[in-house]
């Protein structure tokens, strides 16, 4: 009778139990649709902006990323971050890195992000020819760098280039980046140095190449302005460079102004207008095409150069075809200034080869410069 009794309860029971299994899985069909719903949602909306800029610290673990990623307001909960990540598999895939999380990104679309690695990448450029205070400055406006720049690096320690950089990074280790580079890349163009190079060291090729890259702007001009220069050092004549008299003013630093009579006449170390042969140090950080050009200066018989109006130089191998040159020069300026063309200059006497009118002496073994006389500048 009690045997009996059981099997009549025994629908009872499946009745129950299969409403129970009812219950559960419509409690586990809405969880799961819930978290279908927070992993597909809108996220929070970013505090300032479009984006938010977040970094995922090398090593992080999960943990620290969802905090991390909570604090800075992309996501509303550690837990659902990290179970989502869990159920993905996304949390063996995070890397590292800076991203820009776009204002209610839903949790998938954060997790994708982090999985892509498509980082915020930051770029520094230092150019060909600009100086080492001038680096300085470039790594000072960046504010994604830390730390302040003790002092100014040698001039010519830099290598020009484009460097990326990382939010925290320290401008020092910039600075130790772009001297490394220089010392691996100086190594390499010193072992090219050819038979006609004047340059004995390493140091006075820069020194060299810092005022070739300072004197033009063409870089097909570099190897012919590299030319003169070391034809004037072996003939010991003075290079005469206006860029050296900026540098003995400004140590680097944009002049802003033209050149003054005062500052031509006025020594300092670097004026080579004032001094024999290469000054103390570069007056810049010179690139590669102007270090291979002093390294292997082509055959030529050049000595003078002066702007030709389009942007370049005209060239001369003697002081009568530089004066020529120099004419057209100065009725470009005078045309583009509005001013009417200057009266003829008078004839001079017929100068002998060392440029000299006839009667002029010239004491023994003597180096004689002429250059063009410029109109009276200001004081």
């Amino acid at each position: 009778m009690f045997r009996r009794g059981v099997e009549k309860g025994s629908p009872g029971r499946k009745t129950a139990f299969l409403a129970a299994s009812a219950t559960f899985s419509l409690f586990l069909i809405a969880a799961l649709v819930a978290a279908w719903s927070v992993f597909y949602a809108p996220g929070p909306t970013a505090r300032e902006g479009d984006t938010t800029v977040v970094t995922l610290p090398s090593g992080a673990g999960v943990s620290a990323i969802a905090a991390n990623l909570k604090a800075a307001g992309v996501i509303r909960s550690t837990d659902m971050f990290k179970a989502a990540a869990s159920l993905t598999g996304a949390d063996r895939r995070l890397r590292a890195g800076e991203y820009e999380v776009p204002s209610r990104a839903s949790l998938r679309s954060v997790l994708t992000l982090l999985v892509s690695g498509k980082v915020v990448r930051h770029y520094v450029t230092l150019p060909e020819g600009w100086s080492s205070a001038q680096a300085v400055d470039i790594l000072m406006r960046q504010p994604i760098l830390d730390g302040a720049v003790d002092a100014v690096p040698e001039e010519g320690s830099l290598w020009p280039d484009t460097y990326e950089v990382s939010r925290g990074e320290t401008r020092a280790s910039v600075i130790a980046r772009m001297q490394r580079a220089h010392d691996d890349n100086m190594t390499r163009l010193w072992a090219t140095r050819g038979p006609n190079s004047v340059v004995r060291t390493p140091e006075e090729a820069l020194i060299l190449a810092s005022i070739v890259e300072k004197e033009t702007g063409v870089a097909a001009e570099r190897p012919r302005v590299a030319a003169v220069f070391s034809n004037r050092l072996r003939a010991g004549m003075r290079l005469e460079s206006d860029p050296t008299i900026v540098y003995g003013i400004t140590k680097g630093r944009p002049l802003g102004r033209g050149l003054r009579r005062s500052e031509i006449d006025q020594h300092t170390d670097w004026n080579t207008y004032q001094i024999d042969g290469l000054p103390p140090t570069p007056i810049a950080n010179p690139g590669r095409d102007a270090i291979a050009a002093v390294l292997n200066p082509p055959q030529s018989g050049d000595l003078f150069f002066v702007a030709d109006g389009s942007g370049g130089h005209a060239f001369a191998r003697t002081y009568d075809e530089h004066l020529a040159n120099v004419a057209r020069w100065r009725a470009i300026e005078r045309r583009r200034q509005g001013l009417p063309p200057e009266p003829a200059a008078p004839v001079l006497p017929h100068a002998t080869p060392n440029g000299l009118p006839p009667g002029v002496e010239v004491p023994p073994g003597a180096q004689v410069i002429r250059v063009p006389q410029q109109p009276a500048a200001a004081q």
